[in-house]
């Protein structure tokens, strides 16, 4: 039998908790008699150091991070006896195997990637067959065949191409090159843009792959000038289509500059200017316009001149004047930088009718308010002498209220 508390008898409307003992328990209960519920249980906070990826309890001092490298693994860019704790050296100290091949005078790069493959090159003595690999060429030991490679002093010579001249690498018909008229030394060197075998004057020749790309790129706008002899004598009219330029099929062509020189008989001297080379660009145009060259010659190449050099002679760069056409690349560039800047956005025009005025701004009728002339009906379409004027009836203006004359009229 259940025992009842010695509490005494209940007073009526007093509520009150009864503890009930069975098994050595004690459990609270309300007025209902139900027993109430126990506290929720707190979850446990959570370790961070617990978390995935992360080591033991005991070995949270040790923790590896997850982008440190494990020991004995060796990342792009890292030494081999590098430690995981030591500075990463600069990639951009390295170059691909690939390039520094073609760089050291051995071939092409296509031809390069050929001689990787088949394992004929080795790094620090072991074979790699990767041409993208990154190698340093001061410090590591490169070889082709067991000969070392080393990076080559950079040469810029300045020849006056002659008529009948390549400018090209390799000609299976064994036809002169400009690159033969220098002085290569072992060196893999090739020209700086191109001239037409009968276009004469400045040709840059050098074995600097990363200077020469960037002197030909369209993007630098490097200036190039040409001294023109063409049949006839054009006109102004001429002169300014040939500035405004033309479409043809492979792009758009025009000058940036055209000037007359001289003229002699029935023929003309022009000097010309370019921001970009374009297959026989100029020959094209002027053929265009019914002119036709007689001969062309290239007299200047950025801050670069051909002087009293003859045809078919060289001489090497001046340091100031490799320094002036690195200069001018990056005045270039950061022209091209400012420019982007400048550009304005284009934004759609607002229609005149649902703009408005802000707060605080006036607009130009507001500002200037033009003066109206004193209204006139006489004339206008449908003005006071419009009906007389073309003789028809004067038409009764219209009743207000038709019922209101009605009662009047009663």
């Amino acid at each position: 039998m259940p025992r009842h508390s010695n509490s005494g008898p209940s007073k009526p409307g007093r509520k009150h908790s009864s503890t009930s003992n069975s098994g050595g328990s004690r459990k609270k209960t309300g007025s209902s008699g139900r027993p109430s519920r126990p506290a929720a249980k707190r979850a446990p906070r959570r370790d961070p150091s617990k978390g995935r990826g992360a080591a033991r309890a005991g070995d949270r001092d040790e923790a590896i991070l997850p982008f440190a490298p494990e020991r004995g693994v060796v990342l792009p860019g890292m030494r081999s006896d590098a430690g995981p704790d030591e500075a990463v050296e600069d990639d951009r100290e390295r170059m691909r195997l690939q390039k520094f091949l073609a760089t050291a005078g051995v071939d092409s790069r296509r031809n390069c990637e050929e001689y990787i493959r088949t394992g004929r090159v080795t790094v620090d003595s072991q074979p790699v067959l990767d041409p993208a690999s990154l190698v340093d060429p001061e410090s590591q030991d490169i070889r082709l065949d067991g000969e070392r490679l080393r990076m080559p002093r950079y040469k810029y010579f300045l020849l006056n191409k002659p008529k009948g001249v390549l400018c090209t690498s390799r000609d299976p018909q064994g036809r002169p090159r400009a690159i033969d008229l220098v002085p290569s030394q072992g060196r893999r060197l090739f020209t700086v843009g191109r001239l037409d075998e009968s276009t004469e004057g400045l040709l840059l020749i050098t074995n600097d792959g990363d200077l020469a790309e960037r002197l030909a790129h369209p993007r630098f706008e490097v200036v190039r000038r040409y001294r023109c002899h063409v049949a006839g004598v054009p006109t102004n009219d001429t002169l300014k289509q040939l500035r405004e330029g033309m479409y043809f099929s492979d792009g758009f062509f025009r000058f940036r500059g055209v000037r007359v020189l001289k003229r002699k008989g029935r023929s003309v001297m022009l000097e010309l200017e370019l921001r970009e080379g374009k297959n026989r660009e100029i020959r094209r145009l002027l053929a265009k316009v019914g002119h036709k060259v007689i001969t062309l010659e290239r007299i200047a190449f950025g801050p670069l001149r051909i002087g009293y050099l003859s045809p078919g002679k060289f001489r090497e760069l001046r340091p100031a004047e490799i320094g002036q056409l690195k200069q001018e690349l990056e005045q270039m560039e950061k022209q091209r930088v400012v420019d982007s800047n400048r550009r304005p956005l284009r934004r759609p025009k607002a229609d005149p009718a649902e703009s408005t005025p802000d707060q605080g701004e006036t607009s130009k009728s507001d500002a200037r308010p033009s003066p109206r002339k004193p209204a006139s009906s006489v004339g206008r379409p449908g003005g006071k002498g419009a009906a007389q004027k073309r003789g028809g009836p004067k038409k009764p203006a219209p009743a207000i209220n038709k019922g209101r004359d009605r009662r009047r009229n009663k």
